[in-house]
């Protein structure tokens, strides 16, 4: 499917995102925009300093919801009143240093939220195909530094990993149990991305807002466990996936029964690079006023690779921008917020640029 039949597939179709407010919702958002798709969102609702509204998202939306994915009841009667056809549930709790903190939270946002989409959408006449979102580390970790391919053995050692797996375990129980009746026709997959990097991202303990705060600001750089490997990319390449997953599924081109509903997308080998290696890639377009490296408390995995044969063979998605090329668009984007330029408007070109 070439951008202008993928125009017309999307153009005022029904699209219910969950998350949408949050850093890769709000960038898709943008992305569906530019396919003209009518869009839905619940959501917490945003920090008055985000992407969201730096980007004017809430324009693009034809329904804006705020509302905790936890509420059964309110998700139920939003996306009954929407009506979508394809929805991307996005809604997360995504920080692995959060779920330390609050690891409650986070196992019930991760799990029941997860459970209450599989849960609303039931008896619903309007929705066609489910992509959920969790993350490459859902893996149980392996002493072999190979890429972790989609039928690799799940596990999770820290509360964040812990809970994508069990959503996971969750969802695999839903498809076995209610999504495999003759009369039920809505098709779920799951996608797992790599560590995404783009402009927009205000999380804290995450690796570009540290970077970007500590350039913009000429401050010391404090690097968390620098000889972590991770397969890091622009978050536009896995959104794209997403989008082309879902089309896929819609147009009935994938088997799920063959193929399994686990989906990954992740960079090539050259972006699997260690967190001292990114920092010495910005380095090289503007020095650093210091880096000073600690080791963290908090249990993480020290590689972590994907193997994205699957969607490369089966939805001919591959790595589009390398990570040095990743680097560039975030600069760019960079100097844009910091010029006051029109935020939206860039976002959208990096997309349109992408998709050419």
């Amino acid at each position: 499917m070439n951008n202008f039949q993928r125009i017309k597939f999307w153009k005022n179709r029904k699209v219910f995102i969950t998350g949408h407010t949050g850093f890769k919702g709000s960038w898709m958002i943008i992305f569906l925009n530019i396919f003209k798709s009518k869009i839905s969102g619940l959501s917490l609702k945003p920090k008055k300093f985000s992407f969201f509204n730096q980007a004017n998202c809430s324009k693009y939306l034809e329904k804006n919801y705020y509302s905790n994915i936890n509420d059964l009841k309110n998700l139920k009667k939003y996306i009954s009143i929407s009506k979508p056809e394809i929805i991307f549930h996005l809604a997360a709790q995504p920080l692995v240093s959060e779920a330390y903190k609050n690891p409650i939270k986070t196992l019930k946002t991760n799990i029941i939220g997860t459970a209450n989409i599989l849960e609303a959408v039931k008896d619903s006449k309007t929705v066609k195909v489910i992509v959920i979102i969790t993350t490459d580390k859902v893996y149980k970790i392996k002493k072999k530094t190979t890429a972790f391919k989609e039928n690799d053995e799940l596990g999770g050692v820290d509360p964040y990993s812990a809970s994508k797996a069990a959503s996971e375990i969750i969802i695999n129980s839903y498809i076995q149990t209610y999504f495999k009746k003759k009369n039920m026709k809505i098709k779920i997959a799951v996608a797992r991305s790599g560590n995404v990097l783009g402009g927009g991202d205000y999380s804290k303990n995450r690796i570009i807002p540290d970077i970007l705060k500590a350039l913009n600001k000429n401050k010391e750089m404090i690097v968390r466990n620098p000889n972590h490997i991770r397969p890091w990319q622009h978050v536009i390449e896995p959104l794209f996936g997403y989008i082309l997953l879902a089309e896929n599924l819609y147009l009935n081109k994938i088997n799920l029964g063959k193929e399994g509903y686990g989906w990954n997308f992740g960079p090539k080998n050259k972006s699997f690079t260690s967190v001292s290696e990114l920092l010495m890639k910005f380095n090289k377009l503007k020095k650093f006023k210091k880096i000073k490296k600690i080791k963290s408390k908090l249990s993480e995995t020290k590689i972590l690779k994907l193997n994205s044969k699957k969607s490369n063979k089966l939805l001919n998605w591959k790595q589009k921008w390398s990570i040095d090329d990743t680097i560039a668009k975030i600069f760019q984007w960079n100097n844009a917020f910091i010029n006051k330029k029109n935020i939206n408007e860039f976002s959208k070109n990096q997309i349109k640029e992408y998709l050419s």
